[in-house]
C-alpha cells in the first residue's frame, strides 16, 4: 500500500531549537508517533504525510528516492547528520514467510537531538512556524497483565533446538538462530509510550525504537551510513547474570571470551557481515578480536566492522544487503532461513529485521528489532514478545531456553511483570 502525496512538491523547515528535554515526552497517546533514540540523542517523529508498505528492503529504497526528490528542504543546520526530512521504518525479517508487511513512513513533525545540538523539521504547512508541538498526555502503566504463555511449550522449544543441532553436527549447516515468543494480555490497551520510556530509562545504552506497534531495545546496531563512512555493529555470543550478583561480572566476562561455543557462533556473524559489506566499500576494517558488551542482564562478543563507503550506496541499500545477517539467521544463510522456516513454528514478522531510520542524502541509522515486542491495531491490549539464541554444533538445548528468558527480561520489566 502506497499513501503519499503524489507528484505536488512539499516544502520541509528546519530550525535549530533550544534543548526540548526528553524526547519521548512529545510522543501522542493516539495517531502516529515513532521514535529512535539512544542515551537521550535521537528522533521522535509525529504525524505522517507518507507511507509505503512493502516486502522489501529495495523497494522502500527506490520509493524513498522518489519521495525524496520532490521536498524542497530549508535548513538552518545544512549538513548536519540526522536532520531535515526522513522516513522511518521496521522491516520484516523473512519477506518470503511472513503474513505481516514492512512499512516505512515519512512524519510530519521531527524533534531531533544530537550531543548539544537540537532541531525540529516540520513538513509541509509553514505557517505552523517554529513552535514545538505539546508534549503528548501523560502516560498510563498497565494494569494486571497475564502472562499466556509462548506458541510452543519450554520442553518442545528444547527438542527442537536439540534437532538443529543434530543437523548442524551433520554438517547440513554450520549456525541456526531459533527464535520462541510470549504472549501477555493487559486488562486494558497498552500505551506503548510507557513501555518505551521504562526501556530508555533502563537500557540507555541500546538503541531503543517505537515504529507502527513494534517497541523494543536493542543493543545491536545493522549500520549507520554516515557520509562516506559505514559501521557495522556485531553481536553473537551471549552470558546472562542470575539476578543474585553472586557471580563477578569481570569472570562473567571472561568466561565468554574464552568459550568456544560463543567465539565459534560470533565468528560466523562477523564474517557474515564483512561479506555483505565488501562489494559496497572501498576499504574496510574487521577488527581480528571481539570486545565485551556488557548490559544490564546479559554480556555479548562485540565487534564494530569499518567501512569506506562507495558513492550511490544509501543506508536503505546496505540494510538491504547485511539483513539478514548470521546473528540473527545462521549460516549459510539460505540454508538457515530454510530450517527457521520449517522448525520455528512462530511468524516472527518485524522481530530481528531492520528497524529505524534514512534521510535525503541516504545517511541514516538502522539497528536490528531485537530485546522488543509487536501490539498489533486489532488487539491493542495483548502484546507478542520475541527472543533469540544462536545454535551451533556445542549448543545445549537447556542452555539456549536459559538464554531466550534472559533476553525476554527487558520488555518483561518495561511491562512490570516478575521474569519467570
Amino acid at each position: 500500500m502506497i499513501l503519499d502525496f503524489g507528484t505536488a512538491r512539499m516544502r520541509a523547515t528546519t530550525v535549530a531549537i533550544a534543548d526540548p528535554g526528553p524526547l519521548e515526552r512529545f510522543l501522542p497517546e493516539s495517531g502516529p508517533g515513532s521514535a529512535f533514540i539512544r542515551r537521550g540523542d535521537g528522533v521522535v517523529a509525529l504525524g505522517e504525510v507518507a507511507r509505503f508498505e512493502t516486502d522489501r528492503l529495495d523497494a522502500a529504497d527506490v520509493w524513498w528516492d522518489e519521495i525524496s526528490n520532490q521536498i524542497d528542504h530549508d535548513s538552518e543546520l545544512p549538513g548536519e547528520f540526522g536532520t531535515g526530512p526522513l522516513a522511518l521504518g521496521s522491516f520484516i525479517f523473512d519477506p518470503d514467510r511472513s503474513m505481516e508487511r514492512s512499512v516505512l513512513t515519512v512524519p510530519q513533525v521531527i524533534i531531533g537531538r544530537r550531543g548539544d545540538l537540537a532541531w525540529m523539521t516540520r513538513l509541509g504547512d509553514a505557517r505552523r512556524g517554529t513552535a514545538l508541538p505539546s508534549p503528548g498526555e501523560p502516560t498510563r502503566r498497565p494494569g494486571h497483565i497475564t502472562q499466556m504463555g509462548g506458541s510452543l511449550r519450554r520442553g518442545e522449544w528444547e527438542r527442537i533446538v536439540a534437532e538443529v543441532v543434530t543437523l548442524i553436527r551433520s554438517g547440513e549447516v554450520d549456525k541456526v538462530v531459533l527464535a520462541r515468543d510470549l504472549h501477555l494480555k493487559a486488562d486494558g490497551p497498552l500505551d506503548l509510550r510507557h513501555i518505551y520510556g521504562r526501556l530508555l530509562e533502563t537500557y540507555p545504552m541500546t538503541w531503543a525504537y517505537l515504529i507502527d506497534g513494534l517497541v523494543g531495545a536493542t543493543p545491536e546496531l545493522l549500520l549507520r551510513r554516515q557520509g562516506g563512512l559505514v559501521t557495522s555493529r556485531v553481536l553473537a555470543g551471549t552470558v546472562w547474570q542470575d539476578g543474585s550478583g553472586a557471580v563477578d561480572p569481570l569472570a562473567l566476562a571472561a568466561e565468554l571470551a574464552r568459550s568456544e561455543k560463543d567465539m565459534s557462533e560470533h565468528a560466523f556473524a562477523v564474517r557474515s557481515v564483512a561479506d555483505a559489506l565488501a562489494p559496497y566499500c572501498r576499504a574496510m576494517n574487521v577488527p581480528d578480536s571481539p570486545s565485551v558488551l556488557r548490559l544490564p542482564n546479559v554480556m555479548h562478543l562485540a565487534t564494530d566492522v569499518t567501512g569506506v563507503v562507495e558513492p550511490g550506496a544509501t543506508s536503505l541499500a546496505l540494510a538491504a544487503a547485511l539483513h539478514p545477517s548470521a546473528a540473527v539467521c545462521g549460516t549459510p544463510t539460505h540454508l538457515a532461513m530454510d530450517i527457521i522456516a520449517e522448525v520455528e513454528t512462530i511468524d516472527r514478522g518485524r522481530y530481528a529485521g531492520p528497524v529505524g531510520w534514512v534521510d535525503m542524502d541516504g545517511d541514516g541509522e538502522w539497528a536490528i528489532a531485537l530485546r522488543g515486542g509487536q501490539v498489533r491495531p486489532e488487539s491493542p491490549e495483548s502484546i507478542q514478545l520475541f527472543a533469540g539464541a544462536g545454535i551451533v554444533a556445542d549448543s545445549t538445548p537447556s542452555v539456549e531456553v536459559q538464554e531466550t528468558a534472559a533476553k525476554f527480561v527487558p520488555m518483561l520489566q518495561a511491562l512490570g511483570v516478575a521474569p519467570s
